[in-house]
């Protein structure tokens, strides 16, 4: 298949730039605020509309700060150590999804002390909207050209700009699929379900931590890291911490509840 070579700047006018991956990212938040939203008023969480989106917005700045501190202490800590100053060069390209979801745990722990709310219930609230998000991130890496999968020889195989001559597997459509739209349908479904505080968290971890896991021997390891333990990519290490602390969370709930 012909990899549609879209440009990655949707509007320009002179130095200001609408580019397609930050719209990705606008998109992913305005419908997570709505998710957000919906829910809390379903489940009669005890959330105003003004706390609803103030707590997107810590959870927008702490997944932000993190997923750039995680790419650049966690993927190219040995570039980021003698070029301090370029960790703030977000333009440059790099951000770590597991290290955007510490800091939006952080932030969301933040907002619930202050606001004396369930951190839990704060959690189920996040992790049914965070799908939405990683499917618009994805959609943006497609467009960029950038997280391309490996050399395959399937009939959907793509030759992406800057990677060689031979067709790769089109990993961020893949990523986009399960990670974003499987799991935000499973975790809606689960929503509607009696469950009790820490499910939806949980589920969220685990089946994001299965998914990425396997959809990583799809997808090209990072070039200034590759492979980690044997066959396996730093990603799969993370998501086998995930997984871990679903099963985990899974425990407590049962226990709990």
């Amino acid at each position: 298949m012909m990899y549609p070579n879209i440009n990655p700047v949707l509007i320009q006018v002179g130095p200001f730039a609408v580019r397609w991956y930050g719209l990705m990212y606008v998109v992913g938040f305005l419908l997570g605020y709505f998710v957000l939203l919906k829910l809390s008023q379903r489940e009669q969480y005890d959330l105003t509309k003004q706390e609803v989106g103030d707590l997107l917005y810590f959870c927008i700045a702490g997944l932000v700060v993190g997923a750039r501190l995680g790419y650049c202490l966690i993927y190219n800590f040995s570039y980021y150590i003698h070029e301090p100053l370029k960790m703030f060069a977000v333009w440059e390209g790099g951000m770590s999804f597991h290290g955007g979801l510490a800091g939006a745990a952080v932030a969301g722990w933040i907002f619930a002390r202050r606001r004396h709310k369930s951190l839990l219930m704060i959690a189920d609230l996040g992790a049914v909207a965070a799908p939405l998000g990683l499917f618009f991130g994805r959609i943006g890496n497609f467009i960029n050209g950038e997280l391309y999968g490996r050399v395959t020889s399937m009939p959907w195989g793509m030759v992406f700009p800057g990677a060689g001559n031979l067709p790769r597997h089109p990993s961020q459509l893949y990523e986009a699929f399960f990670e974003g739209l499987v799991l935000f349908s499973i975790l809606l479904w689960l929503s509607r379900k009696q469950r009790p505080p820490g499910f939806l968290m949980a589920s969220f971890l685990t089946g994001y931590g299965v998914f990425r896991f396997f959809l990583e021997f799809f997808r090209d390891p990072d070039p200034q890291m590759r492979f980690v333990m044997g066959p396996f990519t730093m990603g799969q290490v993370l998501c086998s911490i995930m997984v871990a602390a679903g099963i985990l969370l899974f425990w407590l709930c049962r226990r709990r509840g």
